[in-house]
């Protein structure tokens, strides 16, 4: 399988890519150039908007219009008319967060989380933003919030927080959105980089991108074991989401954050957005019902 990329973005923290399947569409963000992207893969076009916050967060919502987890919490944003819509901020208190990642689960509600900007305290919350735009708070005391994804049979929630380098599998209520009983399922090692963004296949199977580790691996959540890595040929890997017209490309946020000028030359692509062909079809990004 080889990796392309399709956008030299050089994105300084490219990040929470997620497909729009009704307009096949894929929106990211870069998180520390306050950026949102919209990538119409059959036109190769690349749309950038300059939104004024961090952004943390993007999902598909119906009307051309997308939910996101900004640095002052959750809107509405839409794409036509280029307005923002604030909703509500949970963090208004913790000027010294900010969000990171998050997506929709399968009954269309938003899950975003939080960090520390410096990267020091377990300050962050992964929250859920519910179809009626009330805010829950569903895990505390989160270093890194990053990659999230439900199993295809949407009993199981995965769950990454950087810093403690696993995935937690919780069990998963679709009906009230209630997790519980946390349980890790995998381990990585300090040479493997860190576990970053997330996404799930058909099959049941996580691919999970790393950070400082230049591959997006897929695992058995069952047994824990890896199955097959992707070399990137980008350091920093972010993020990856499922896509395209069968839903078997692999859509690969990356960074360049943090970089040595020596590191950029080895990877002049970091940053860059890439997608590759995959023999199984992934789960689709679900979207906001609110």
């Amino acid at each position: 399988m080889s990796v392309e990329l399709i956008v030299d973005s050089k994105s300084l923290l490219g990040e929470g890519p997620s497909w729009d399947r009704e307009k096949e569409i894929l929106y990211w963000v870069d998180i520390l150039q306050k950026q949102i992207h919209r990538y119409d893969p059959v036109q190769h076009e690349n749309t950038t908007i300059e939104i004024g916050q961090i952004p943390g967060a993007i999902a598909p919502r119906e009307n051309g219009e997308v939910v996101l987890a900004l640095e002052n919490g959750f809107y509405f944003y839409n794409w036509m008319s280029d307005e923002l819509d604030p909703i509500d901020n949970p963090e208004e208190h913790l000027p010294q967060n900010r969000f990171n990642d998050g997506k929709c689960d399968p009954a269309g509600r938003f899950w975003a989380g939080t960090m520390d900007k410096e990267e020091q305290e377990r300050s962050g919350t992964l929250y859920c933003l519910d179809d009626d735009l009330s805010v829950k708070e569903k895990i505390t005391e989160v270093g890194i919030s990053n990659g999230i994804a439900w199993s295809p049979d949407q009993t199981k929630m995965y769950y990454i927080d950087t810093p403690e380098n696993q995935v937690f599998r919780y069990n998963y209520d679709r009906e009230t959105g209630k997790i519980s009983d946390p349980v890790s399922i995998i381990s990585f090692e300090e040479e493997m980089g860190a576990p970053d963004g997330m996404t799930i296949d058909e099959e049941g199977m996580l691919w999970i991108a790393h950070f400082g580790g230049a591959r997006v691996s897929r695992w058995n959540p069952d047994s824990g074991e890896k199955i097959e890595e992707i070399p990137v040929p980008a350091l920093n890997v972010t993020c990856c989401v499922f896509g395209g017209k069968d839903m078997n490309e692999l859509f690969i946020t990356t960074a360049r954050k943090g970089m040595s000028e020596e590191k950029l030359q080895e990877y002049p692509q970091a940053g860059g957005l890439f997608k590759v062909k995959t023999k199984v079809r992934g789960c689709e990004s679900y979207p906001f019902m609110g």
